[in-house]
């Protein structure tokens, strides 16, 4: 073997970890894979034979390049108007498989990454580079270029802003479906009082239909409001059906042979407190189907 062989088999051994870290900054998978092969590069370029673990530098150096891209779609104002949901990780309801499991380590669900949006990007970088992946204090601050006590304050900004807006969701998977169960035979049936029964009365909703769907995609809050929106779509209602959606219960739904939309909940105490949607045709065109149908 020689020394590229050498330095690509290690790579390979770091490479979903690498994208697990990618996803949670940039909220998309392919993004994601585009950070992880600009590591790859920038791996290869340098000069590493003193590097002791070579797993945390690679972690600092897709950080950096995350960060870099989190930046420059600020700089272009690329960033969606209205409701943006992340790109979801969608399996089969019956598991994930191994590099699944390790991308959603630390229940990453949608409302978590919807709220890692919001953040500034060196906040995101603080919280997710420490808080997520244990990597120090001083290391994340030579990425962004401040000081280990500036970039405590942004991880702590950040962590507060997480607590107080991304509910922490019941881990029981089973009780999770039994809930959106509910809430989808009620759907389905037209009933309004049982939709009610099952949503917190503070349930948030946010529904990203795309561009093209002018005023539709918005921000549902209270039960009420988001039952009434649910008895809209009764009808497309009746081709969900269950998935994964990062690791939590969730549904797919797939019309005429297309995916017409990924919906995933959070269940906290029985009750569904947000929901996410992706609706936007142009995103789902690029899903791979293949998975929910095989």
């Amino acid at each position: 073997m020689d020394e590229n062989e050498f330095l690509a088999e290690r790579f390979e051994a770091h490479r979903t970890h690498l994208r697990a870290v990618a996803y949670r900054m940039l909220g998309s998978l392919s993004e994601a894979d585009d950070a992880v092969q600009e590591a790859w590069f920038r791996l290869h370029r340098a000069d590493t034979g003193e590097v002791e673990n070579l797993g945390g530098w690679l972690t600092t150096v897709v950080g950096r390049v995350c960060l870099d891209m989190l930046r420059s779609r600020k700089a272009r104002r690329e960033e969606p108007l209205g409701v943006h949901v992340p790109e979801p990780l969608v399996s089969r309801a019956d598991g994930l498989d191994p590099e699944q499991e390790v991308m959603l380590a630390d229940s990453v669900g949608l409302a978590l990454l919807v709220v890692l949006e919001m953040l500034a990007p060196a906040e995101r970088l603080a919280f997710v580079l420490h808080d997520m992946f244990g990597v120090p204090f001083d290391d994340v601050a030579g990425i962004v270029g401040r000081s280990p006590a500036a970039t405590r304050q942004l991880a702590s900004r950040a962590r507060r802003r997480v607590q107080s807006t991304a509910p922490a969701p019941d881990a029981d998977l089973d009780r999770q479906r039994e809930v959106l169960d509910a809430f989808l035979a009620a759907s389905r049936g037209g009933d309004f009082e049982a939709l009610v029964a099952v949503l917190d009365p503070d349930v948030v909703l946010r529904a990203d239909l795309g561009a093209t769907a002018e005023g539709l995609a918005a921000v549902v809050r209270g039960a009420e409001n988001v039952a009434k929106r649910a008895l809209m779509f009764s009808q497309i209602a009746q081709f969900a059906r269950p998935a994964l959606v990062n690791g939590a219960a969730g549904l797919v739904t797939i019309h005429d042979g297309k995916l017409a939309g990924v919906m995933g909940v959070t269940v906290r105490d029985g009750r569904i407190v947000a929901i996410d949607i992706l609706a936007d045709p142009e995103r789902l065109a690029g899903m791979d189907l293949a998975v929910l149908t095989d």
